[in-house]
Protein backbone atom coordinates (compact mmCIF):
# COMPACT_ATOMS: atom_id res chain seq x y z
CA UNK A 1 0.00 0.00 0.00
CA UNK A 2 2.67 2.20 0.01
CA UNK A 3 3.54 4.87 -2.77
CA UNK A 4 6.94 5.97 -3.96
CA UNK A 5 8.12 9.76 -2.90
CA UNK A 6 5.38 12.32 -4.09
CA UNK A 7 8.01 14.78 -5.39
CA UNK A 8 9.60 12.44 -8.26
CA UNK A 9 12.99 10.25 -8.16
CA UNK A 10 14.94 13.36 -7.70
CA UNK A 11 14.59 12.69 -4.20
CA UNK A 12 16.40 9.34 -3.84
CA UNK A 13 19.12 10.47 -7.13
CA UNK A 14 20.47 13.27 -5.06
CA UNK A 15 23.26 13.28 -2.75
CA UNK A 16 22.40 14.32 0.65
CA UNK A 17 23.66 16.76 2.35
CA UNK A 18 26.88 16.34 5.32
CA UNK A 19 25.12 18.95 7.32
CA UNK A 20 22.01 20.12 9.13
CA UNK A 21 20.55 21.86 11.87
CA UNK A 22 18.66 18.44 13.05
CA UNK A 23 18.29 15.22 10.99
CA UNK A 24 15.25 13.30 11.30
CA UNK A 25 15.74 9.45 10.78
CA UNK A 26 12.25 7.38 9.33
CA UNK A 27 9.96 8.69 6.84
CA UNK A 28 7.08 7.33 8.25
CA UNK A 29 4.21 9.59 9.00
CA UNK A 30 6.04 10.46 12.65
CA UNK A 31 8.98 11.66 11.09
CA UNK A 32 8.17 13.58 8.52
CA UNK A 33 5.26 15.39 11.17
CA UNK A 34 8.65 16.14 13.11
CA UNK A 35 10.31 17.42 10.35
CA UNK A 36 7.33 19.43 9.08
CA UNK A 37 6.61 20.73 13.38
CA UNK A 38 10.31 21.61 13.67
CA UNK A 39 10.99 23.79 10.25
CA UNK A 40 7.51 25.46 11.20
CA UNK A 41 8.68 26.80 14.23
CA UNK A 42 11.86 27.89 12.51
CA UNK A 43 11.93 28.11 8.95
CA UNK A 44 15.41 29.14 8.91
CA UNK A 45 16.77 26.10 10.31
CA UNK A 46 17.50 23.30 7.93
CA UNK A 47 16.07 20.03 8.59
CA UNK A 48 16.98 16.30 6.69
CA UNK A 49 15.15 13.62 6.62
CA UNK A 50 16.67 9.96 6.56
CA UNK A 51 15.28 7.26 5.27
CA UNK A 52 16.35 3.64 4.38
CA UNK A 53 13.79 2.81 1.98
CA UNK A 54 13.02 4.24 -1.47
CA UNK A 55 9.86 5.75 -0.66
CA UNK A 56 7.89 7.30 2.31
CA UNK A 57 5.78 5.21 4.38
CA UNK A 58 7.10 1.90 3.52
CA UNK A 59 6.56 0.10 6.93
CA UNK A 60 3.77 0.92 9.37
CA UNK A 61 2.39 4.02 7.82
CA UNK A 62 1.37 2.44 4.82
CA UNK A 63 0.23 -0.99 6.01
CA UNK A 64 -2.62 -0.58 8.03
CA UNK A 65 -6.38 -0.20 8.66
CA UNK A 66 -5.97 3.83 8.21
CA UNK A 67 -8.33 4.10 11.37
CA UNK A 68 -8.28 7.66 12.97
CA UNK A 69 -8.79 6.47 16.62
CA UNK A 70 -11.09 9.02 18.54
CA UNK A 71 -9.12 8.00 21.94
CA UNK A 72 -11.04 5.54 23.91
CA UNK A 73 -9.44 2.66 24.93
CA UNK A 74 -6.45 4.54 26.50
CA UNK A 75 -5.48 5.30 30.19
CA UNK A 76 -6.90 8.57 31.19
CA UNK A 77 -3.44 10.80 31.91
CA UNK A 78 -1.35 8.72 29.51
CA UNK A 79 -0.04 9.96 26.77
CA UNK A 80 -1.62 7.78 23.83
CA UNK A 81 -5.21 9.59 25.73
CA UNK A 82 -3.96 13.05 25.38
CA UNK A 83 -2.02 13.07 22.33
CA UNK A 84 -4.57 11.03 19.97
CA UNK A 85 -7.59 12.83 21.06
CA UNK A 86 -5.57 16.22 19.97
CA UNK A 87 -3.78 14.59 17.35
CA UNK A 88 -7.12 13.05 15.36
CA UNK A 89 -8.86 16.41 14.87
CA UNK A 90 -5.19 18.27 13.88
CA UNK A 91 -5.24 15.44 11.42
CA UNK A 92 -8.70 15.70 10.01
CA UNK A 93 -7.70 19.32 9.53
CA UNK A 94 -4.77 18.73 7.44
CA UNK A 95 -6.30 16.19 5.38
CA UNK A 96 -9.00 18.74 4.69
CA UNK A 97 -6.67 21.43 3.80
CA UNK A 98 -4.37 18.81 1.92
CA UNK A 99 -6.87 17.17 -0.32
CA UNK A 100 -6.08 13.89 1.33
CA UNK A 101 -9.16 11.16 1.70
CA UNK A 102 -10.47 11.15 4.93
CA UNK A 103 -13.97 10.43 6.12
CA UNK A 104 -15.38 10.40 10.21
CA UNK A 105 -17.46 7.91 9.49
CA UNK A 106 -18.05 6.24 13.02
CA UNK A 107 -17.54 3.15 14.98
CA UNK A 108 -18.81 0.57 16.68
CA UNK A 109 -17.63 -1.86 19.88
CA UNK A 110 -19.97 -4.34 20.07
CA UNK A 111 -19.85 -6.84 23.32
CA UNK A 112 -21.50 -10.32 22.60
CA UNK A 113 -21.83 -11.57 25.90
CA UNK A 114 -22.37 -9.98 29.58
CA UNK A 115 -18.57 -11.19 30.64
CA UNK A 116 -17.83 -8.35 28.18
CA UNK A 117 -20.63 -5.90 29.80
CA UNK A 118 -17.44 -4.46 32.33
CA UNK A 119 -15.19 -4.33 29.78
CA UNK A 120 -17.53 -2.18 27.83
CA UNK A 121 -18.44 -0.07 30.87
CA UNK A 122 -14.29 0.75 31.33
CA UNK A 123 -13.75 2.04 27.80
CA UNK A 124 -17.24 4.46 28.13
CA UNK A 125 -14.98 5.73 31.66
CA UNK A 126 -12.30 5.95 29.52
CA UNK A 127 -13.42 7.93 26.43
CA UNK A 128 -15.62 10.53 28.55
CA UNK A 129 -12.60 10.80 30.90
CA UNK A 130 -10.55 11.64 27.93
CA UNK A 131 -12.67 14.11 26.16
CA UNK A 132 -13.69 11.45 23.31
CA UNK A 133 -16.84 13.44 21.49
CA UNK A 134 -20.16 12.36 21.35
CA UNK A 135 -20.31 8.65 22.54
CA UNK A 136 -22.92 7.08 23.48
CA UNK A 137 -24.15 3.90 24.42
CA UNK A 138 -26.51 1.58 22.68
CA UNK A 139 -28.52 -2.10 23.37
CA UNK A 140 -29.42 -4.39 20.94
CA UNK A 141 -31.60 -2.03 19.17
CA UNK A 142 -29.16 0.63 18.88
CA UNK A 143 -26.59 -1.45 17.41
CA UNK A 144 -28.85 -2.75 14.18
CA UNK A 145 -29.92 0.81 13.79
CA UNK A 146 -26.32 1.94 12.94
CA UNK A 147 -24.86 -1.15 11.60
CA UNK A 148 -27.74 -3.60 10.05
CA UNK A 149 -25.79 -6.73 9.89
CA UNK A 150 -23.91 -6.51 13.18
CA UNK A 151 -25.38 -8.53 16.63
CA UNK A 152 -24.74 -7.93 20.80
CA UNK A 153 -26.13 -7.06 23.62
CA UNK A 154 -24.73 -3.97 23.81
CA UNK A 155 -22.36 -1.39 22.31
CA UNK A 156 -20.46 1.96 22.43
CA UNK A 157 -20.73 4.13 19.59
CA UNK A 158 -18.04 6.87 18.66
CA UNK A 159 -19.38 8.87 16.21
CA UNK A 160 -15.94 10.84 16.04
CA UNK A 161 -13.63 7.70 15.26
CA UNK A 162 -12.66 8.12 11.08
CA UNK A 163 -10.93 6.93 8.26
CA UNK A 164 -7.67 8.44 6.48
CA UNK A 165 -5.11 7.67 3.97
CA UNK A 166 -1.81 7.98 5.99
CA UNK A 167 0.18 7.10 2.68
CA UNK A 168 -1.68 10.16 1.58
CA UNK A 169 -1.10 11.95 4.64
CA UNK A 170 3.03 11.15 4.31
CA UNK A 171 3.07 12.15 1.01
CA UNK A 172 1.66 15.58 1.83
CA UNK A 173 4.07 15.77 4.82
CA UNK A 174 7.22 15.22 2.65
CA UNK A 175 6.02 17.61 0.14
CA UNK A 176 6.02 20.17 2.92
CA UNK A 177 9.61 18.97 4.26
CA UNK A 178 11.04 18.77 0.74
CA UNK A 179 14.62 17.66 2.31
CA UNK A 180 13.80 13.77 1.91
CA UNK A 181 16.49 11.26 1.32
CA UNK A 182 16.05 7.89 0.32
CA UNK A 183 18.40 4.34 0.34
CA UNK A 184 19.63 6.44 3.27
CA UNK A 185 20.06 3.67 6.01
CA UNK A 186 21.65 4.46 9.17
CA UNK A 187 24.25 2.62 10.02
CA UNK A 188 26.31 4.15 13.08
CA UNK A 189 25.62 6.81 15.19
CA UNK A 190 28.40 8.91 16.73
CA UNK A 191 28.09 11.63 19.10
CA UNK A 192 30.22 14.83 19.40
CA UNK A 193 30.87 17.56 21.96
CA UNK A 194 29.02 19.96 19.77
CA UNK A 195 27.15 17.46 17.17
CA UNK A 196 26.00 14.09 16.24
CA UNK A 197 27.32 12.35 12.98
CA UNK A 198 24.88 9.96 11.05
CA UNK A 199 26.94 7.53 9.36
CA UNK A 200 24.34 6.30 6.15
CA UNK A 201 24.42 4.03 3.01
CA UNK A 202 25.28 7.03 1.18
CA UNK A 203 27.04 8.75 3.29
CA UNK A 204 27.36 11.18 6.42
CA UNK A 205 25.37 14.00 8.08
CA UNK A 206 26.44 16.07 10.81
CA UNK A 207 23.50 17.55 13.00
CA UNK A 208 23.42 19.78 15.42
CA UNK A 209 20.36 17.27 16.89
CA UNK A 210 18.83 13.80 15.17
CA UNK A 211 15.70 12.35 16.02
CA UNK A 212 14.89 8.67 15.71
CA UNK A 213 11.52 7.77 14.63
CA UNK A 214 12.87 4.21 13.00
CA UNK A 215 9.75 2.49 14.38
CA UNK A 216 10.72 -1.59 13.76
CA UNK A 217 14.50 -0.48 13.97
CA UNK A 218 13.92 2.10 16.77
CA UNK A 219 15.87 -0.03 19.59
CA UNK A 220 18.84 -1.09 17.91
CA UNK A 221 19.56 2.88 16.59
CA UNK A 222 19.17 3.90 20.50
CA UNK A 223 21.19 1.49 21.89
CA UNK A 224 23.52 2.80 18.71
CA UNK A 225 23.35 6.02 19.99
CA UNK A 226 23.91 4.84 23.90
CA UNK A 227 20.67 4.17 25.30
CA UNK A 228 19.45 1.14 27.25
CA UNK A 229 18.79 -1.79 25.18
CA UNK A 230 15.34 -1.43 27.32
CA UNK A 231 12.55 -1.90 25.60
CA UNK A 232 13.57 -4.56 23.01
CA UNK A 233 10.90 -3.81 19.97
CA UNK A 234 9.47 -7.33 19.43
CA UNK A 235 7.51 -7.54 16.05
CA UNK A 236 4.16 -8.69 15.45
CA UNK A 237 2.57 -9.35 12.20
CA UNK A 238 -1.01 -8.34 11.95
CA UNK A 239 -3.08 -9.90 8.18
CA UNK A 240 -5.65 -8.56 6.88
CA UNK A 241 -8.53 -10.21 4.62
CA UNK A 242 -11.05 -7.78 2.75
CA UNK A 243 -14.79 -8.33 1.84
CA UNK A 244 -15.37 -9.46 -1.97
CA UNK A 245 -17.20 -5.93 -3.61
CA UNK A 246 -20.61 -8.15 -3.26
CA UNK A 247 -20.30 -7.84 0.52
CA UNK A 248 -19.65 -4.85 0.98
CA UNK A 249 -22.71 -4.07 2.71
CA UNK A 250 -22.21 -5.89 5.51
CA UNK A 251 -20.28 -2.81 7.21
CA UNK A 252 -21.59 0.57 7.09
CA UNK A 253 -18.56 2.17 8.86
CA UNK A 254 -16.31 0.45 11.63
CA UNK A 255 -17.07 -2.63 13.55
CA UNK A 256 -14.95 -3.71 16.68
CA UNK A 257 -14.89 -6.33 19.43
CA UNK A 258 -14.69 -5.19 22.90
CA UNK A 259 -10.78 -5.57 23.41
CA UNK A 260 -8.91 -7.50 26.25
CA UNK A 261 -7.57 -4.59 28.46
CA UNK A 262 -4.51 -6.49 29.68
CA UNK A 263 -3.05 -6.19 25.80
CA UNK A 264 -2.33 -3.22 23.27
CA UNK A 265 -4.30 -5.08 20.80
CA UNK A 266 -7.79 -4.66 19.60
CA UNK A 267 -8.79 -7.89 18.66
CA UNK A 268 -9.85 -8.90 14.73
CA UNK A 269 -12.36 -6.05 13.88
CA UNK A 270 -14.02 -4.66 10.05
CA UNK A 271 -13.16 -1.56 8.94
CA UNK A 272 -14.13 0.55 5.91
CA UNK A 273 -11.30 1.50 3.91
CA UNK A 274 -11.34 4.99 2.40
CA UNK A 275 -10.51 2.90 -0.77
CA UNK A 276 -14.19 1.78 -0.54
CA UNK A 277 -12.64 -1.85 0.64
CA UNK A 278 -13.49 -3.18 3.33
CA UNK A 279 -11.06 -5.11 5.82
CA UNK A 280 -11.19 -7.74 8.06
CA UNK A 281 -8.66 -8.31 10.63
CA UNK A 282 -5.40 -8.08 11.93
CA UNK A 283 -4.10 -10.81 13.43
CA UNK A 284 -1.50 -10.74 15.54
CA UNK A 285 1.32 -12.85 15.47
CA UNK A 286 5.11 -12.77 16.58
CA UNK A 287 6.99 -12.04 13.81
CA UNK A 288 10.48 -13.42 12.18
CA UNK A 289 11.46 -10.29 11.01
CA UNK A 290 10.68 -6.28 11.57
CA UNK A 291 9.69 -6.55 7.81
CA UNK A 292 7.38 -9.74 7.61
CA UNK A 293 5.03 -8.38 5.11
CA UNK A 294 5.15 -12.05 3.85
CA UNK A 295 4.22 -15.07 6.23
CA UNK A 296 7.45 -17.15 5.12
CA UNK A 297 9.48 -14.27 5.55
CA UNK A 298 12.32 -14.58 8.37
CA UNK A 299 15.47 -12.40 9.25
CA UNK A 300 18.07 -14.50 11.56
CA UNK A 301 19.36 -10.92 12.74
CA UNK A 302 15.82 -10.47 13.32
CA UNK A 303 14.09 -13.59 14.94
CA UNK A 304 17.98 -14.24 17.07
CA UNK A 305 16.89 -10.58 18.92
CA UNK A 306 13.64 -11.56 19.64
CA UNK A 307 14.70 -15.03 20.76
CA UNK A 308 17.58 -13.71 23.36
CA UNK A 309 15.34 -10.85 24.76
CA UNK A 310 14.23 -12.05 28.59
CA UNK A 311 11.17 -10.79 27.80
CA UNK A 312 10.27 -12.66 25.35
CA UNK A 313 10.01 -15.96 27.31
CA UNK A 314 7.96 -13.99 30.02
CA UNK A 315 6.13 -13.02 27.39
CA UNK A 316 5.58 -16.53 25.93
CA UNK A 317 4.76 -17.81 29.14
CA UNK A 318 2.03 -15.48 30.12
CA UNK A 319 0.87 -15.55 26.76
CA UNK A 320 0.93 -18.10 25.35
CA UNK A 321 -2.68 -19.35 25.14
CA UNK A 322 -3.35 -15.62 23.32
CA UNK A 323 -0.42 -17.14 21.20
CA UNK A 324 -2.27 -20.30 20.38
CA UNK A 325 -5.58 -19.05 19.00
CA UNK A 326 -3.49 -16.20 16.84
CA UNK A 327 -1.45 -18.99 15.22
CA UNK A 328 -4.57 -20.44 14.61
CA UNK A 329 -6.08 -17.68 12.85
CA UNK A 330 -3.52 -17.21 10.75
CA UNK A 331 -3.11 -21.04 9.76
CA UNK A 332 -6.84 -21.07 9.43
CA UNK A 333 -8.98 -18.93 6.98
CA UNK A 334 -11.82 -19.94 8.58
CA UNK A 335 -11.02 -19.73 12.45
CA UNK A 336 -10.05 -15.78 11.44
CA UNK A 337 -13.31 -15.25 9.86
CA UNK A 338 -15.45 -16.91 12.69
CA UNK A 339 -13.58 -13.99 15.37
CA UNK A 340 -15.05 -11.74 13.00
CA UNK A 341 -18.96 -13.35 12.76
CA UNK A 342 -19.32 -13.28 16.07
CA UNK A 343 -20.56 -9.92 15.63
CA UNK A 344 -21.48 -9.99 12.17
CA UNK A 345 -22.99 -13.19 12.09
CA UNK A 346 -23.40 -13.57 8.34
CA UNK A 347 -19.98 -13.27 7.46
CA UNK A 348 -19.18 -16.86 6.06
CA UNK A 349 -15.27 -17.83 4.40
CA UNK A 350 -16.83 -17.66 1.11
CA UNK A 351 -17.30 -13.67 1.50
CA UNK A 352 -13.37 -12.95 2.08
CA UNK A 353 -10.14 -12.91 -0.16
CA UNK A 354 -6.43 -12.05 0.73
CA UNK A 355 -6.29 -8.28 1.40
CA UNK A 356 -2.40 -7.43 2.92
CA UNK A 357 -0.48 -7.58 5.75
CA UNK A 358 1.69 -5.40 8.35
CA UNK A 359 4.02 -5.23 10.99
CA UNK A 360 3.46 -3.74 14.17
CA UNK A 361 6.73 -2.57 16.22
CA UNK A 362 5.96 -3.70 19.59
CA UNK A 363 8.14 -2.89 22.84
CA UNK A 364 8.64 -5.21 25.10
CA UNK A 365 10.34 -5.01 28.58
CA UNK A 366 12.47 -7.27 29.98
CA UNK A 367 10.12 -8.07 32.75
CA UNK A 368 8.09 -9.30 29.55
CA UNK A 369 5.67 -6.40 29.63
CA UNK A 370 4.36 -5.40 25.94
CA UNK A 371 4.88 -1.19 26.84
CA UNK A 372 0.90 0.31 25.86
CA UNK A 373 2.17 3.72 25.88
CA UNK A 374 4.29 5.74 23.59
CA UNK A 375 7.56 6.09 24.78
CA UNK A 376 10.78 8.90 24.61
CA UNK A 377 13.96 8.89 25.28
CA UNK A 378 16.94 10.54 24.95
CA UNK A 379 20.60 10.35 24.57
CA UNK A 380 23.66 12.61 23.78
CA UNK A 381 22.40 15.68 21.36
CA UNK A 382 19.23 12.86 20.47
CA UNK A 383 15.36 12.24 20.74
CA UNK A 384 14.42 8.55 20.54
CA UNK A 385 10.45 7.30 20.03
CA UNK A 386 11.23 4.09 21.46
CA UNK A 387 7.52 3.02 21.25
CA UNK A 388 5.00 4.83 18.63
CA UNK A 389 2.61 1.87 17.54
CA UNK A 390 -1.15 2.90 17.03
CA UNK A 391 -2.75 5.03 17.70
CA UNK A 392 0.72 7.17 16.43
CA UNK A 393 -0.50 7.31 12.99
CA UNK A 394 -3.74 9.50 13.78
CA UNK A 395 -1.77 11.05 16.82
CA UNK A 396 1.72 12.26 14.50
CA UNK A 397 1.23 16.04 14.34
CA UNK A 398 0.37 16.03 18.11
CA UNK A 399 3.40 13.59 18.41
CA UNK A 400 5.44 15.91 16.67
CA UNK A 401 4.71 18.98 18.65
CA UNK A 402 5.80 16.83 21.59
CA UNK A 403 8.68 15.51 20.07
CA UNK A 404 9.62 19.41 19.04
CA UNK A 405 9.26 20.76 22.96
CA UNK A 406 11.43 18.26 23.88
CA UNK A 407 14.16 18.92 21.19
CA UNK A 408 13.99 22.88 22.37
CA UNK A 409 14.77 21.50 25.70
CA UNK A 410 17.59 19.47 25.45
Amino acid sequence: MARPFAYAASAVADPPPDRCDVAVVGAGILGLAVARELLARDPARSVVVLEREDEVGAHQTGHNSGVVHAGIYYEPGSLKARLCVEGARELAAYCEERGVAHETCGKVIVATSAGELGRLDELERRGRANGVPGLRRLDADGIRALEPHAAGIAGLHSPATGIADFGGVARALADDVGAVFGGCGVEAVLPRARSIVLRHARGELEAGRAVFCAGAWSDRLAVAAGADADPRIVPFRGAYLRLKPERRHLVRSLIYPVPDPSLPFLGVHLTRHTSGEVLVGPTALLAGARDAYRLGRVSGRDLADTLRWPGSWRMFARWWRTGAVELRHAARRSAFVRAAARFVPELTVDDVEPAFAGVRAQALTRAGRLVDDFVFSHTARALHVRNAPSPAATSSLAIARHVADEIERL
